[in-house]
Formats: C-alpha cells, structure tokens, sequence
C-alpha cells in the first residue's frame, strides 16, 4: 500500500527562503518507500536528517515507520527548522530540530544513527553562496564541497545496522561515490531518475558487518605421561 506525501504548507516555505519540495525530494522519499520493508527490518531506532529544509523527508519517514523512531533533523536555516516543525505538526508527528553545520555539537549520535538522509547541495557552482535558498545548492566546482565534508564521518555515525541515502547528480561522478569508503560501507544506486537536464541517483550506504570471523579452534588433547616401568 502507498504511504501518502506528508501534508506542507507551501507558502510558508516559500516565505521563509526554505527549500520547496522538488523532484529529488520526491524521488528521495520514492526511494525509502520502496525500502520500507527492509528499512523496517533493521528495527531503527533513531533518524537523521542532514540539511531538513521543509522537514518532509523526515516526516515521511516517521510516518512510514509507524512513529516509533526518534527523529532528529539538523539545518543551518532556522527558518528551515521552524517550518520542519510545522510540517511535523501538521502531520502529527514528532522531530527534535538543531541549529547546526551538518550535525556539529551532536557527537552524542555518532555510532547511533539507524538511518541518515542527506539531500545536499549538489549543484556545480563557481561562486560562493549569498543566500539561504543558494546554500540549498550550490555545492562548489564538483557540486560536493558539502557533501566530501560529510561522507568520511558518515561510517562512524552509523549504527551497525545503519543505511544512509544521499541524494546525488550525475555530474557528482556517481562511480567515485560509490566506491567511497568501501571497506566500511556497501554503496548501491538505490533510485534514479531524470528530471529535466538533471539526472538525479539515490545512493544507498550500508554499514559493513565488521564482527570479527569466528575462529574454530581444534580440541587439544593433552598427552598423557607415561607409567613408570617397575623394576
């Protein structure tokens, strides 16, 4: 069964320089929709939302997971934060919002993160941002100067049994993204889709399972001493 788009309000996100909900949000929340079972399987516990915007990513997956997860949701916007707050209340649901550059000040999650959504800033740009809504996405000369600042922490903030979906261009070099980090994480195109002159990818991160290999040990038997020969 379809779970529905969480309800927003359009104006006031429109209002406050917060980023609208576009193609790759949709196609973000497409994504988890058609991971939800697996997602449910891993028992999550706690959620992450790096760059929240309108909060709808988060609050759909709150939804979908039947609220019984914390979900956390970071933006340098407060405006960001404050209509997150109201997408959640419109939903009836829950999200603890930080003021924060990715999640700076939250070393407290790292290790507990069950699942970590990141819709970054991607698009190759050759000046710095000046505003709110270009810091939604202007990413740098590569388009990843945001995310290259993330991924390499992204393996230590992740649970054992921790997922985490970027939001990617093209442009990005999805092969390169794909072999980061390999010996901590398994990387897969969850989704993609072309919309416009964007082709767009959900990247799909899971944490490696690093347990030590059971070692089998042979049964040692102990030599027995020889009797002592009687004279």
């Amino acid at each position: 069964m379809s779970i529905p788009t969480p309800q927003y309000r359009l104006q006031a996100i429109r209002a406050h320089d917060v980023y609208e909900p576009a193609e790759d949000t949709f196609l973000l929340i497409d994504a988890i929709e058609k991971d939800i079972k697996e997602i449910r399987s891993r028992q999550p516990k706690l959620v992450l939302e790096i760059g929240c915007g309108s909060g709808v990513v988060s609050t759909f997956v709150n939804q979908a997971l039947g609220g019984n997860v914390t979900s956390v949701a970071t933006d340098l916007n407060p405006h960001a934060l404050d209509v997150t707050l109201e997408t959640a209340k419109l939903n009836d649901i829950k999200i603890d919002v930080v003021r924060t550059d990715l999640f700076a000040g939250l070393e407290n999650l790292v290790g507990k993160v069950d699942v970590l959504l990141f819709n970054p800033p991607y698009v190759p740009t050759e000046e710095e941002p000046k505003s709110n809504i270009e810091l939604t996405y202007a990413g740098g000369r590569t388009g990843r100067s945001t995310l290259d600042r993330l991924l390499p922490r992204v393996p230590e903030l992740l649970s054992p049994r921790g997922v985490f979906y970027l939001v990617a261009l093209h442009s990005n070099d999805i092969p390169s993204l794909l072999k980061e980090h390999a010996e901590q994480m398994t990387a897969s195109v969850s989704m993609e889709r072309r919309c416009g002159i964007e082709h767009l990818y959900i990247l799909k991160f899971v944490k490696n399972d690093v347990s030590p290999p059971k070692i089998s040990i042979p049964d040692v038997v102990t030599p027995t001493a020889p009797l002592a020969e009687s004279e």
